[in-house]
C-alpha cells in the first residue's frame, strides 16, 4: 500500500529523518510513536505529500508519488489522502456540514453529491443533529468527529492521523481510538497515527517507533 525507501529531512543543520523503509500494507492500522523531536510529525507530512524529502522514494500502490508535482501532486492528496490533526482545523465560520464538503468541492464534485455524502458520513459518526451546528457550538470530541468526516469525504484509500486524541478528554479519547478501527473495519481505509497515546499505539496492528531520524523496530 504505502512504502518509502531511504527518507531523509533535515532543517538547517538538524537531521530530522535519517533514511526511513517502511511498508504499511491494506487496512493495516499503523501507529508511530517516539520521543518529542524524533521526527514522527515531519515522516507524516512527507507521507501525506504536505512536505517533500530530501532524499527517498514514496511509494502508493506501487507508483512513485515523489515524481508529481503542483496541481498533479494536489490531486493526488485530495483524493487519496485523509487527514485528521489533533485542533480539528475546522473553519469556524462554516457549519460542520459544510466543513465536511470542503474537500468534495475542491475535487470538484457537484454540490447535491457533496452534502448528501457529507450528510450520510455525520450520521455515521452520530452527528445527524449536529449539520447546521458551527464548530463554536459543538463538543471537542464533536468537533473532532466532524473533522474525521472532512477526512473520508473523498473516499480516501489512506488516512493520516497526528496527534487525532491529544486534545481531548479521557471519554472522548476512547471514542476516538474505538472509532478508527470501525473506521478500517467498514470502509477499509489504511490508517497511520502518530501518537503519543500509549493506550491508542497498543491497540494498532503495528506500532513503528522512531528515535533520533530512524525506525527502530
Amino acid at each position: 500500500m504505502i512504502k518509502t525507501i531511504g527518507i531523509t529531512k533535515a532543517f538547517g543543520d538538524l537531521k530530522v529523518l535519517k533514511g526511513i523503509d517502511l511498508v504499511i500494507n491494506e487496512k493495516e492500522v499503523v501507529s508511530i510513536v517516539g520521543a518529542s523531536g524524533a521526527g514522527k510529525t515531519t515522516l507524516l507530512q512527507i507521507i501525506g505529500t504536505l512536505d517533500r524529502p530530501d532524499d527517498g522514494t514514496i511509494f502508493y500502490n506501487g507508483s512513485d508519488i515523489s515524481k508529481l508535482k503542483g496541481k498533479a501532486l494536489a490531486s493526488f492528496r485530495n483524493n487519496n489522502i485523509g487527514f485528521v490533526f489533533q485542533f480539528h482545523q475546522l473553519l469556524p465560520e462554516f457549519t460542520a456540514l459544510e466543513n465536511v464538503c470542503i474537500p468534495a468541492y475542491i475535487a470538484g464534485k457537484n454540490k447535491t453529491e457533496a452534502e448528501s455524502r457529507a450528510a450520510e458520513l455525520l450520521g455515521f459518526l452520530n452527528l445527524a443533529d449536529r449539520l447546521e451546528h458551527k464548530p463554536s457550538e459543538l463538543s471537542g470530541g464533536e468537533q473532532q468527529r466532524v473533522a474525521v468526516a472532512r477526512a473520508l469525504i473523498n473516499n480516501p484509500s489512506v488516512i493520516l492521523a497526528d496527534e487525532p486524541s491529544g486534545n481531548l478528554d479521557s471519554e472522548n479519547k476512547s471514542e476516538l481510538h474505538k472509532l478508527f478501527f470501525r473506521l478500517r473495519d467498514t470502509f477499509g481505509q489504511t490508517i497511520v497515527i502518530v501518537t503519543h497515546d500509549r493506550q491508542l499505539a497498543d491497540m494498532s496492528d503495528r506500532i513503528l517507533q522512531i528515535k533520533d531520524g530512524m525506525i527502530i523496530n
